[in-house]
């Protein structure tokens, strides 16, 4: 079972990363928020999982143990396979997952690509008891860390909004998330692009 890997990072596109570690380049199927959190040439740590399948061996891996922890209850749901977990993590993250599971909110859950309304259903019911409650917000904003921070907005700006636009939406998703979302460039930067969609057309750099 490979767990974890850490090592330069050879290729960041789409939803997959290249990882070199001891001169064996690893592909890692990842969220596209780490994968545009990624810098080629820097080196990564990933938590990861092995998915091993007929005619395949395939590497999944996260940027924090929650969301490890999540895709693999979500694998272990019937009608429920690697790719469509990929895509819940791409869309929410552990907290929201957990959130949605506590309500019973099956929506959440069909606005994922590929994922319909029984097996939305059938995650709300299968991961009933298997996820701890959200933690609560804590009532001062939370405050991400300057290079946390840098290394969204460098993101955001490589994406094409402008500095401004971008520093803004990031100030507020920071006001609007837990600590724990605001400590982790993916789900910080993720949750930036999420605010930042309505507004694209009009608030990108041209």
């Amino acid at each position: 079972m490979i767990s974890s890997l850490r090592g330069r990072v050879l290729v960041a596109a789409g939803s997959t990363l290249v990882i070199d570690v001891g001169g064996v380049g690893f592909q890692v199927n990842t969220t596209p928020a780490l994968v545009l959190a990624s810098r080629v040439g820097e080196e990564l740590s990933v938590h990861t999982v092995l998915i091993v399948r007929e005619d395949s061996l395939t590497v999944f891996g996260f940027g924090t143990r929650d969301e490890l922890e999540v895709f693999e209850l979500l694998v272990g749901v019937n009608g429920v396979g690697p790719k469509s977990a990929l895509g819940v993590l791409s869309v929410l993250s552990p907290d929201e997952v957990a959130a949605a599971v506590h309500r019973e909110d099956d929506a959440a859950f069909r606005k994922v690509s590929g994922i319909g309304p029984k097996t939305a259903k059938l995650i709300v019911v299968s991961l009933a008891g298997k996820l701890a409650a959200p933690a609560a917000r804590a009532a001062s904003a939370p405050v991400a860390s300057g290079s946390i921070s840098d290394s969204v907005l460098a993101a955001l700006t490589g994406l094409g909004w402008s500095e401004k636009v971008a520093a803004e939406a990031l100030d507020e998703t920071i006001l609007a998330v837990s600590e724990a979302d605001a400590a982790s460039v993916p789900t910080l930067l993720r949750l930036t692009l999420a605010r930042l969609g309505p507004a694209q057309q009009g608030g990108r750099a041209r």
